[in-house]
């Protein structure tokens, strides 16, 4: 059964990874991470310098997410964004059935990258996109889907984050009241 934050797939992946913050510091983390994702075949060479690149996407992602609870957008983060789409050489391919997807042409961490690029696209398009979020605690700004009838969910979980947060409100206004 999926978590409660899972996202619809493939948009999943993207939740997935944004939240690898602590589980991909390595080249063999990030090439282990990719390969159990089916984003590479696992014969590619993985450097820091793609552990530095995947880092900065995450970030950049995570930065996108954020818009989708009120935050302004970091202008560094669709730049970002835009040059990881150039490195995977990320285009529309015609496939012989007649039908046609945003794919990388590019392989290892670029072409992996750019799948996820193309992943976002596609929710974009379709109008997953804004439920995909990241948590409203500073402190967290973990990934999560919002599955809420009207697309409030603010926190990762209501639970642990969104109680921290009613709690400190709380706190503020009797301190307030003193």
């Amino acid at each position: 059964m999926a978590a409660k934050s899972a996202a619809p797939e493939p948009l999943d992946v993207i939740r997935r990874f944004v939240n690898t913050y602590d589980l991909v510091g390595t080249p063999e983390e990030l090439g282990a991470w990719l390969r159990e994702e089916g984003l590479c075949s696992g014969k590619e060479k993985i450097s820091a310098d793609d552990v530095r690149h995947a880092g900065e996407v995450r970030g950049a992602i995570r930065e996108l997410l954020l818009t989708h609870i009120g935050r302004p957008l970091d202008p560094a983060a669709p730049k970002k964004l835009d040059a990881a789409a150039r490195r995977a050489a990320l285009g529309v391919r015609f496939h012989l059935d007649g039908g046609s997807a945003v794919e990388p042409e590019a392989k290892g961490v670029d072409g992996a990258m750019g799948q996820m690029l193309a992943v976002i696209a596609a929710a974009m398009a379709d109008g997953t996109w804004d439920r995909l979020k990241a948590c409203a605690a500073d402190d967290c700004h973990w990934a999560f889907y919002d599955h809420t009838r009207n697309r409030s969910g603010r926190w990762c979980s209501m639970a642990v984050c969104g109680n921290r947060a009613k709690v400190e409100r709380f706190r503020e206004r009797a301190r307030g009241e003193t």
